[in-house]
């Protein structure tokens, strides 16, 4: 194991992300794959360096994830979130930043549960009326 690392924990839907940073290279392993085998989409992997790129830290630091829950998207919104919180740890400096960047909000959005009587959370069966 490494020395010294600064945790954050994020989450989305229903995908907790547990993220450690170390000084290092700028390698992501997630699960203990690569981000990019872990995630093959750009687009999330994009997602996932955001904090790290805005912080202009994306090579100084290593970061390694444990994810559960949730899908890729939720998934990657969580890596993202937790990478944000213990990049404050790091550098509180960036607080501002991140709050404008809306990086530190954890987006409480849920799926809605469906309700009884209904079709789904809202939607209702059809009606006729003759």
């Amino acid at each position: 194991m490494r020395e010294k690392f600064e945790y954050g924990t994020g989450r989305r839907k229903t995908a907790t992300a547990r993220t450690r940073l170390y000084t290092g290279s700028g390698a992501i392993v997630i699960n203990g794959r690569s981000c990019e085998e872990y995630f093959p989409r750009k687009t999330l992997q994009m997602i996932i360096r955001q904090p790290l790129v805005l912080s202009k830290m994306a090579d100084k630091l290593d970061v390694k994830v444990n994810v559960s829950g949730g899908g890729v998207t939720g998934q990657a919104e969580a890596v993202r979130h937790g990478i944000s919180r213990a990049l404050l740890r790091v550098e509180p400096e960036l607080r501002a930043v991140f709050k404008k960047s809306g990086l530190l909000t954890r987006d409480a959005r849920k799926k809605e549960r469906k309700k009884y009587g209904l079709r789904a959370a809202r939607a209702r069966y059809q009606y006729s009326k003759r």
